[in-house]
């Protein structure tokens, strides 16, 4: 059973608002504090990228498919999922011995955890697929804490 311990870490994500927290308080009653929060503003896709989709070839005379469009948001939400992989991996290194508690929507969980070196994915005890970004701290050390002590 995994306990939200003091000194613990959680990283809450999704694709445009990340928080490192570390738990200053008890097991029985966790107090969050942000160690670094990171945001980022999205464009509208058409926003983004202007061109239209490209059109590919064919077998057959003279006949083309139409590509899917790019999804410029979310590049966009992994590129800075990417980002909060590396400071991770830099708060890791040179905190050896944490614990980590990983909380982001599916999609966001996976690119973060491919994005994480070895030394920051040994640290990792428990990984939420929840989007918790929009909760109050308080409410996220509650959260965190009653769902890895199901783990």
């Amino acid at each position: 059973m995994a306990l939200l311990s003091k000194g613990m870490w959680v990283v809450v994500a999704d694709g445009e608002k990340a928080m490192i927290l570390e738990n200053a308080g008890s097991t029985a009653a966790p107090r969050l504090v942000v160690l670094d929060k990171f945001e980022q503003e999205l464009e509208a896709n058409r926003d983004m990228g202007t061109d239209r989709p490209g059109r590919m070839p064919d077998p057959g005379q003279s006949q083309l498919s139409a590509m899917e469009p790019t999804d410029y948001q979310r590049l966009a939400k992994e590129r800075f999922i990417g980002q909060l992989a590396d400071r991770v991996n830099a708060l890791a290194a040179r905190e050896k011995g944490r614990r980590i508690v990983l909380a982001a929507p599916p999609q966001s969980l996976a690119v973060l955890r491919d994005g994480l070196s070895k030394p920051a994915l040994e640290a990792v005890i428990a990984e939420l697929p929840k989007t918790l970004t929009q909760h109050p701290l308080d409410k996220i050390g509650k959260l965190v804490a009653q769902d890895i002590d199901k783990i």
